[in-house]
């Protein structure tokens, strides 16, 4: 479905890529916010956060009819928020500190329209099995890591290292289907192409 009118405030090619599962085509136009998590920020308030402000900064840059879609997604040891690894060195200190432990990912995803904001929050626990120091080192390596939150991707070569997902993989991929679905269909855009029946 091509919906003309649909922007996404984002330059992350898997989100776009999710949104095209659904058989969404949209206008790609990423934003630049200051990521710095605040003193004493949770994780899941951070990833708020940034949705919000990243839908906040693209709706002043297009139409006020179009609809703009955000999203942000952190990993989280407890309330240690882990970001995008500076190098490959912060990498694999990541990963060594993931390595036979659960952790949490957060991705909120905000939309906007006409004036009027509203936000989905998906929460997943992902575990990752004990790590080798060689396969990190050759993981970080293949460069996979390096633009990633937590220094993984679980739709690449890190699902080995993952024993138990609980909660939306896509969310963890960047864009929780299921949420995102529901916030569109809060605007309007039902990705079914349903009608309302009687009753509904």
């Amino acid at each position: 479905m091509d919906f003309p009118n649909l922007v996404l405030a984002s330059g992350s090619p898997r989100r776009l890529q999710l949104l095209a599962a659904l058989g969404l085509a949209c206008e790609v136009a990423p934003v630049n916010i200051d990521e710095t998590p605040r003193h004493g920020e949770l994780p899941a308030d951070y990833a708020r956060r940034l949705a919000a402000e990243k839908v906040a900064l693209a709706v002043t840059r297009h139409r006020a009819d179009r609809l703009v879609l955000a999203a942000d997604t952190v990993v989280a040891l407890g309330e240690e928020i882990l970001g995008k690894p500076a190098d490959a060195a912060d990498a694999a200190r990541m990963l060594r500190r993931l390595s036979g432990r659960l952790h949490e990912v957060h991705t909120a995803v905000a939309a906007s329209r006409d004036g009027v904001t509203a936000f989905r929050l998906s929460s997943s626990e992902v575990t990752f099995r004990n790590l080798l120091n060689r396969e990190i080192e050759a993981y970080v390596a293949t460069g996979e890591p390096l633009d990633k939150a937590g220094a993984y991707g679980i739709q690449g070569l890190a699902a080995i290292f993952v024993t138990r997902l609980c909660g939306s993989y896509t969310g963890v991929v960047g864009l929780p289907l299921c949420e995102t679905a529901d916030l569109l269909a809060a605007f309007g855009i039902d990705v079914l192409g349903l009608q309302p029946g009687p009753g509904a």
